[in-house]
């Protein structure tokens, strides 16, 4: 079982920014893959952007392309999310997750679960 604890949402004006951080623990051999998500009232999760612990690669949404920022330090077992430049649409609850093997976009091919965290951006 893989662990995944989400902190640093809140409240921000448009156009400032905000990090989120996830929290692995428990068996992250198994969980290669981590990714960010995120689901709003009415809509379904849609996925954010995703990096993986052993390379380089990176992956986002178009939606975020150029103004969030996905990262980790493998010694602290932590993925970040850095949002800048955030809209009223960013709005959302952020969950953290994770899997093995291949890149995935759906949130169903994610086998671990945050409890999420709230980031609202007032306009």
């Amino acid at each position: 079982q893989v662990q995944l604890v989400e902190s640093g949402g809140g409240l921000v004006q448009a156009g400032g920014s905000l990090r989120l951080s996830c929290a692995a623990s428990g068996r992250t051999f198994s969980a290669s893959l981590m990714g960010w998500f995120r689901q709003s009232p009415g809509k379904e999760r849609e996925f954010v952007a995703a990096i993986r612990w052993s390379s380089s690669a990176t992956y986002y949404a178009d939606s975020v392309k150029g103004r969030f920022t996905i990262s980790r330090d493998n010694a602290k077992n932590t993925v970040y999310l850095q949002m800048n430049s955030l809209k009223p649409d960013d709005t959302a609850v952020y969950y953290c997750a994770a899997k093995r093997g291949l890149i995935a976009t759906m949130w169903n091919q994610y086998e671990y679960w945050g409890q999420g965290t709230q980031v609202t951006v007032s306009s």
